[in-house]
């Protein structure tokens, strides 16, 4: 199989970035997958594709731009000339842009490559139905959420009319299944990234770091988990390092900039930055816990599957798809009340006091964790890509009958 993969791709910052990454690095190594055409974003740098050990050929097509209005166009020209058996795009709503006209314009492509006879998937991360549009920063009008909630209706619409739509909750395939009445959703979960030995669950003499991370700034904010660690500080006397690992959101630029500035006598207190690849494993592994700063959410974790992944205790609010993963998927974490400081603070407390407690959920979520690796997840994809293929042989077998 040529397996064509539509996605923003390292050195890119676009969102999902990460996961494709780690889509193909599995991809590569499935027998049936002969050659990967990844369709991403222009970088001006090389595309992170020298993985180590045996895998298929890969061939980079930079061929569309973050905030173009042409992607549909360019995206479709790049598929025409290599001719893909198969496309997966890797997609949530704001993929193609931070612009809505551009972002909007991006999500008709699944529908151009369809109708070129080409076997399409669409991996939709996220749907509208559960974004709280105001908290992740799209409009904090009542009026401008309603208009947008009806466009996001029909870009689902137009969305749902690849081969397969692939989510990665239960109940997204319910809301897509009785709101649009789709019969063409299949859950495949997020997978996990990375599944290292398990760890020892100890912690390493100093400071213990109470990490974040992620793009910050719409319903990620990080003023309250400073503050909370502030209050742990004090009633514990616990000598603690507050870790703040990633960017700014894209609707939300100097954001961290500012909370910088605003904290600037908060001892023990680190922006890292964007974060590479390379450097993901030290930054969970010198963790004591990582923090889910959310007022709300917009799709399954990757930063939980993650923390999994390193044997992480993690600390988030009882809310939205975070507390739909624990159910799901296994994971376990301290909860607290997504806009009470004082709750977060308590929650951070008896993980850093009751050690046992720390351990047991790490050892939970490493457990729950491993049990969804990449390589099973792209082995679901190969299944579904067989599954759409028959069902279009036998339908011309019934036309040619």
């Amino acid at each position: 199989m040529k397996l064509g993969i539509v996605t923003a791709y390292p050195p890119s910052k676009v969102t999902l970035n990460e996961y494709a990454f780690h889509l193909v690095k599995n991809f590569r190594k499935q027998d049936q997958v002969s050659e990967i055409i990844l369709y991403t974003d222009a970088t001006e740098e090389e595309a992170a594709i020298n993985f180590e050990g045996h895998g298929c050929k890969i061939t980079v097509k930079q061929c569309w731009k973050f905030n173009s209005y042409t992607n549909v166009l360019s995206i479709d020209k790049a598929i025409r000339e290599t001719q893909p058996d198969a496309v997966l795009y890797n997609l949530q709503f704001m993929k193609f842009g931070d612009k809505k006209i551009a972002a909007a314009l991006g999500l008709f492509s699944p529908w151009m490559t369809k109708l070129k006879g080409i076997k399409t998937t669409v991996l939709l991360h996220n749907i509208l139905e559960m974004v709280d549009l105001s908290s992740a920063g799209f409009t904090q009008s009542k009026f401008k959420a309603r208009i947008l909630n009806g466009i996001g209706n029909v870009l689902t619409r137009v969305i749902l009319k690849a081969d397969t739509i692939a989510v990665t909750m239960e109940k997204y395939v319910t809301i897509l299944q009785d709101k649009y009445k789709a019969d063409n959703i299949t859950l495949i979960p997020h997978g996990t990234f990375e599944i290292p030995a398990e760890p020892t669950y100890n912690l390493d003499k100093g400071p213990k770091q109470i990490m974040t991370f992620g793009k910050f700034g719409t319903y990620k904010k990080i003023e309250a988990m400073i503050e909370a660690v502030a209050i742990v500080r004090k009633e514990t006397n616990e000598e603690l390092e507050i870790v703040i690992a990633g960017t700014d959101n894209p609707n939300t630029p100097g954001y961290l900039a500012g909370v910088e500035k605003q904290y600037a006598d908060v001892p023990n207190l680190r922006f890292t930055g964007y974060v590479e690849e390379e450097d993901v494993p030290v930054l969970f592994g010198e963790a004591a816990m990582v923090v889910f700063p959310y007022t709300s959410t917009t799709g399954s974790s990757g930063v939980l599957h993650q923390a999994g992944s390193f044997g992480k205790a993690v600390v988030m609010p009882d809310l939205g798809d975070l507390s739909l993963l624990v159910k799901e998927e296994g994971y376990e974490g301290a909860f607290f009340e997504p806009t009470c400081t004082k709750s977060l603070a308590s929650a951070i407390k008896k993980l850093v006091l009751e050690d046992d407690y720390r351990k047991a959920i790490a050892k939970k979520n490493y457990q729950a964790a491993t049990a969804l690796p990449m390589s099973e997840i792209t082995r679901r994809y190969i299944n579904t890509f067989r599954e759409i293929q028959l069902d279009t042989t036998a339908y011309e077998f019934d036309v040619a009958a």
